[in-house]
């Protein structure tokens, strides 16, 4: 096949303005009096290289023990280099470096990013010395401060950090004991009433007048469980009012060590009100050991006995239920407590009254009569009620500084914060 004619049809258009470029330089050259002479140096055109400015490096770097702390570690402050500009990209973070001699090699430990002024050094050793300087990161090369220190981290014995936890303390201690203190003088305290504690005394007669006996169960938890100790109290209480009515009191126990404790409860109780006869170590008895095996011992107890009142006082746990329904079945009042929160809904279900979380050991100190208990239960609820104040107050404040931008406001409401809040 002939080949195809040779015009300018067959060209791209790139070549064809490269071709008309080529063609008039020279003209254009001409015209403007930039063509070199004949014998004239040839000229070459340098392309300058890329060159990065040397950076700023951090000033006012300093290196110190962390306050109000435990020991092992070293803070680190500087003022960000000048060059590190929002909005710029020629500072790409700074560097920490770690020696243990002002002379010695310096290691890299960390890195922070740009406009950062501040790092927490938390893998250094209690009394020994470190030095440390902080580098500023260009894109190739970065720019090292002078050195600083030495630093040494040490324990502290005082947290200023927690000052404001020292005052509620302080401010709780004080309540307590004036109220201890006026609890001993026999001032009478008022104590809010709990309709769980009311019932008591009417539980208590309601099984004397139907001749059946009383069930009370401390828990299954043994005697290091505050829960358990609390129960126990209530039972001593329980004790005094069956001792009074003459009213048989059945208490089956799942640890040893809470026999012994009930045991010795109960004889104390019948003591103080003269009916030392009516005491029985039986009254007090060890089952087992084992959950559900203690679980349905006890619901034995309830269906070949059937007590006219059931008590629940202390830690529970799946058995909640179970042992509520049966004491329902059989028709009993049944008063529980527990501060157990996932076993309080079968309870509020199943019985008649609920002590709820708190209310127990309440109860227990109320029911008692001890001064101690009783003072320490109002000086905490005076506790209560100033948080409680704060908490309307700080709301307030809170809201008016939302409201108004007002500055103030916003300052005294970050203050009251602040205050109250427990930095464990």
């Amino acid at each position: 096949m002939a080949p195809p004619d040779r015009d300018c049809r067959h060209f791209s258009k790139p070549a064809l303005l490269l071709s008309l470029v080529l063609f008039l330089s020279p003209v254009l050259l001409l015209c403007t009096g930039n063509l070199p002479e004949a014998g004239a140096q040839e000229t070459t055109l340098t392309i300058p290289a890329i060159v990065h400015p040397e950076l700023a490096t951090p000033t006012n770097v300093e290196a110190f023990d962390s306050p109000s702390d435990q020991g092992g570690s070293i803070t680190i402050t500087w003022e960000e280099s000048t060059d590190d500009v929002p909005g710029t990209t020629l500072v790409k973070g700074y560097v920490i470096l770690r020696s243990e001699s002002p002379t010695g090699d310096f290691e890299e430990i960390s890195s922070v990013p740009p406009h950062a002024e501040e790092y927490l050094d938390t893998s250094v050793r209690n009394n020994t010395d470190y030095y440390y300087k902080v580098g500023v990161v260009g894109a190739e090369q970065t720019f090292l401060s002078q050195t600083v220190g030495p630093a040494v981290a040490k324990q502290q014995w005082f947290n200023s950090r927690k000052v404001n936890l020292l005052f509620i303390a302080l401010i709780l201690t004080f309540a307590i004991i004036l109220y201890v203190f006026q609890a001993k003088a026999g001032k009478k305290l008022y104590i809010r009433r709990i309709s769980g504690i009311e019932a008591v005394d009417e539980a208590v007669g309601r099984a004397t007048e139907m001749g059946k006996p009383i069930l009370f169960i401390p828990g299954i938890q043994d005697m290091d469980n505050v829960q358990t100790v609390a129960g126990l109290t209530i039972l001593a209480s329980v004790g005094k009012l069956t001792a009074q009515y003459e009213t048989k009191l059945e208490v089956p126990v799942s640890r040893s060590l809470v026999m012994s404790t009930g045991r010795e409860t109960l004889k104390q109780a019948y003591l103080s009100v003269g009916r030392p006869d009516l005491y029985s170590d039986d009254m007090v008895h060890y089952v087992t050991d084992e959950q559900f095996g203690y679980v349905a011992a006890v619901d034995g107890i309830m269906v070949r006995e059937k007590p006219a009142t059931c008590f629940y006082m202390g830690a529970f746990f799946a058995e909640s239920l179970i042992l509520a329904e049966t004491g329902n079945s059989v028709g009993a009042i049944q008063i529980a407590g527990t501060a157990m929160p996932t076993q309080l809904p079968f309870f509020v279900a199943a019985c008649d009254y609920t002590l709820i979380g708190e209310e127990l050991f309440a109860a227990s100190a109320y029911l008692s009569g001890d001064e101690k208990m009783i003072g320490s239960l109002k000086g905490q609820d005076v506790g209560k009620a100033i948080a409680m104040f704060f908490i309307l107050v700080g709301a307030v404040l809170a809201t008016a500084a939302s409201l108004s931008g007002n500055e103030a406001l916003t300052g005294a409401s970050d203050w009251l914060r602040n205050l109250f809040t427990l930095n464990f």
